[in-house]
């Protein structure tokens, strides 16, 4: 299982919402590219970026943040990246800049041929971002809610090809209230691509609720406040998981 730590962007800062309202940021570093150079030191082996402005404005924004990133972690651990990722110009050039893999979100639900045509233009690169609300899909910064079923929506685009899936129960993203792990195992036994959970990792009970349904096909699990705001150590949070897990991924 590897914990992901995760640096959300905005105007050029590290930054944590709470369920996805802009207005709800907290500044954690003015420098996103020193706060990966520690999560990296700290032992992380993959991490989780998102362009918060990109996303609100359907282009990327905080590109300039991102290539610090990128060059501070170098070729030592791969990065993912979503947020305003509409094109598949835009695509090519945060492969060319050394992001490993592409999250697609909101455009996937929206425009599902972009999706299609991203998978089979960039085959090993893209991963689907599905957020959801109550099993429901919900897109464009999570303001709103759509009738598209989770399940239904994930396995349509594991046929398209996508690496796997970012599951994120917006309810709880950001709260510090827990993860929704019967959700998470729900969509991770439909599918035979990995499932990364995201939203509400609050301390090591939930890492240790996570380890023990691995098995059912979750791979990963990104968190963001709760390493921000202490309540939950990363490098024990990793050392935990690679215990229960048997071993490092």
């Amino acid at each position: 299982m590897l914990i992901i730590p995760a640096i959300d962007l905005k105007d050029g800062q590290c930054v944590r919402l709470k369920q996805g309202e802009m207005d709800s940021a907290t500044v954690f570093s003015s420098n996103p590219a020193d706060m990966a150079g520690k999560w990296l030191a700290s032992g992380a082996r993959r991490l989780h970026l998102v362009d918060l402005n990109g996303a609100f404005a359907g282009k990327p924004v905080n590109e300039a943040a991102i290539k610090a990133i990128v060059n501070a972690v170098g070729d030592e651990i791969p990065v993912q990246l979503g947020g305003g990722i509409r094109d598949l110009d835009t695509i090519e050039r945060y492969l060319d800049d050394g992001i490993t893999y592409i999250i697609i979100g909101s455009a996937a639900v929206k425009n599902p041929g972009f999706l299609h045509d991203a998978c089979t233009a960039f085959p090993g690169h893209i991963i689907v971002g599905l957020d959801a609300k109550d099993g429901k899909v919900a897109v464009e910064g999570w303001s709103k809610v759509t009738h598209h079923d989770v399940i239904d929506l994930a396995m349509k685009f594991q046929d398209y090809g996508v690496e796997g899936v970012v599951y994120t129960d917006i309810g709880r993203d950001g709260m510090l209230s827990g993860v929704n792990i019967e959700a998470t195992v729900k969509l991770a036994q439909a599918l035979t691509i990995p499932v990364i959970a995201s939203g509400g990792i609050t301390n090591l009970d939930d890492v240790r609720k996570l380890c023990a349904v691995e098995g059912e096909g979750i791979m990963g699990a990104i968190t963001g406040r709760a390493i921000y705001e202490g309540t939950l150590d990363f490098a024990a949070a990793q050392a935990l998981a690679d215990e229960l897990g048997g071993g490092a991924n």
